[in-house]
């Protein structure tokens, strides 16, 4: 993207990045809203090549919502006007985040393990 001195204009420059962030916008959700309605007529995962099909439309949907948020990041960190929004400053590694990271981990790992034999249960 060209420096807002290109614009000569502040108010032009913030326009047009504007339009940009929300055509870039408007069209992710599109593709999301077009990738999930395909994802729904798929129907049962177990055809050939259904799982594969819906593994690459989810992912791809991820990739549309990380751009989305991506975007809203640079909608308000780096604006032509200046920053307005400082990340906080990093906090210190100890030994009791490190003991909450892997306890977090543990928890989300037991809750992915229980969905799975849930979903097999009932499946």
């Amino acid at each position: 993207m060209s420096d807002v001195t290109d614009y000569g204009d502040p108010a032009r420059a913030q326009a047009t990045v504007l339009r940009l962030y929300q055509t870039i916008a408007i069209l992710m959700l599109l593709v999301i809203g077009a990738l999930a309605l395909y994802s729904f007529r798929l129907g049962p995962l177990v055809g050939p090549g259904v799982e594969q099909s819906f593994g690459i439309a989810v992912s791809i949907m991820f990739l549309c919502g990380t751009l989305l948020l991506h975007l809203v990041d640079r909608t308000y960190r780096v604006w032509p006007e200046g920053r307005r929004v400082h990340p906080p400053v990093p906090a210190v590694v100890t030994d009791r985040s490190i003991a909450f990271a892997l306890k977090l981990f543990l928890v989300v790992l037991v809750g992915a393990s229980i969905a799975y034999v849930i979903a097999t249960l009932v499946s």
